[in-house]
């Protein structure tokens, strides 16, 4: 599984693949320089927990840049409230 960032500087996604097939998808959109905002998740049934290792990939993302992330999409705002360890990135 490969997991592929691309940022343009006023949007982003992060994009999982196995092979030719795509596992997953996450959105974001920056509001400033500071924050991110994660607007969309999709995952392939058939890979199960895909979209917690893209939204791992989003909060090492943030970590790094050292930015925040507002997460509007609903499983992003679930998984990172639950996860107390995502809550230094969360906006």
């Amino acid at each position: 599984m490969e997991i592929l960032h691309t940022d343009d500087g006023k949007k982003g996604e992060f994009r999982a693949v196995e092979g030719k097939t795509e596992a997953g998808l996450m959105t974001y959109v920056w509001a400033g320089e500071d924050k991110f905002i994660i607007d969309h998740t999709i995952g392939n049934p058939a890979f199960k927990g895909i979209g917690t290792q893209l939204l791992e990939k989003a909060v090492g993302f943030a970590r790094k840049k050292g930015v925040k992330i507002l997460p509007l999409c609903p499983f992003a705002k679930k998984m990172m409230e639950r996860n107390e360890s995502m809550h230094d990135v969360m906006a």
